[in-house]
């Protein structure tokens, strides 16, 4: 296929609340690859503005209005919408590189049971490597020799194009996470369906972080998902592991007592969603958990 032809294979899904500048940009740049793939945009209850600027702005693109942050099941929302066979994710403050999207349909079309594929991340303006591109590229998991790259146990959803049905199959992002590292659950449930995923160097996302995130808000929300995922998926003896371990090495202040506060409060209905994965499943978890250990990009600051 042409490179700088057009491409129909590919839907890009992004999600946005209050950040009208920063979108603005990335819809330009997704407006401007040779895909010219479909762009659906989720605004997550913007007060600032949003909605009214792509509707001007970007009268071809889907804009989709819940009325109130959905977090990540807006995107759920949006890939409701898609009629595509494979859907790229993207944030307000991230942008595919040209090419990269035909490159992934490219890949997954070659190969049926893969879910999804994660890209290198760029951070800008500098046009440094992202650090948890060293953890993806050095992924500890095995998979088939068919798959394009590392074997990944979990994906990062601003940089990654998953395969339409089996996002749906495994149903899309679970709403009581809301927003942050909520891929690791839907990844979880992907592989426990028998799909892979797959790191690939050739792929390329640019991130330019918003200046207007609150990084301790999503501290916050990082250690309480991570908490629940572990009592929703993981076996009782490496969940109470897992528990003991984050206790021990999250920072000690308010927004950590914080987190673990709003965990408690979800027992109940993590407890009634609770589905421990099989010894396999377990294995790749434990494998990954080992790993990142040592990751410079996981650790719970800001």
């Amino acid at each position: 296929m042409n490179a700088g032809a057009e491409d129909a294979r590919t839907t890009v899904v992004v999600i946005t609340h209050n950040r009208r500048a920063e979108l603005l940009r990335t819809l330009a740049r997704l407006r401007e690859l040779p895909e010219r793939p479909s762009v659906i945009v989720t605004d997550n209850g913007s007060t600032d503005g949003t909605a009214a600027a792509v509707r001007s702005a970007f009268p071809g693109f889907t804009l989709l209005e819940p009325g109130r942050n959905l977090g990540a099941v807006g995107r759920n929302l949006a890939v409701r919408r898609v009629r595509t066979p494979y859907v790229a994710f993207c944030d307000d403050d991230t942008w595919w590189e040209p090419g990269s999207l035909r490159r992934a349909a490219d890949l997954l079309d070659e190969r049926p049971r893969l879910a999804g594929v994660t890209a290198r991340i760029v951070v800008e303006p500098g046009g440094t490597e992202d650090p948890v591109v060293k953890e993806l590229r050095e992924s500890p998991l095995t998979g088939p020799d068919s798959l394009p790259g590392p074997t990944l146990g979990s994906f990062l959803a601003a940089a990654t194009v998953l395969r339409t049905d089996a996002f749906r199959a495994a149903g899309g992002f679970h709403p009581g996470l809301w927003l942050g590292g909520e891929e690791e659950l839907l990844a979880t449930d992907l592989l426990r369906q028998g799909w892979w995923l797959s790191y690939v160097e050739e792929l390329t996302v640019h991130h330019q972080a918003s200046v207007l995130r609150d990084s301790t808000a999503r501290r916050i929300l990082g250690i309480r998902n991570t908490l629940w995922f572990t009592w929703l998926r993981r076996p009782l003896v490496p969940a109470l592991r897992r528990t003991a371990h984050l206790m021990a090495t999250v920072p000690r202040d308010a927004a950590s007592v914080r987190a673990f506060a709003y965990a408690a409060a979800g027992l109940p209905w993590v407890l009634r969603q609770r589905s421990p994965v099989p010894p396999e499943i377990e294995r790749r978890l434990a494998a990954l958990q080992r790993a990142r250990r040592s990751s410079t990009a996981r650790r719970y600051v800001g």
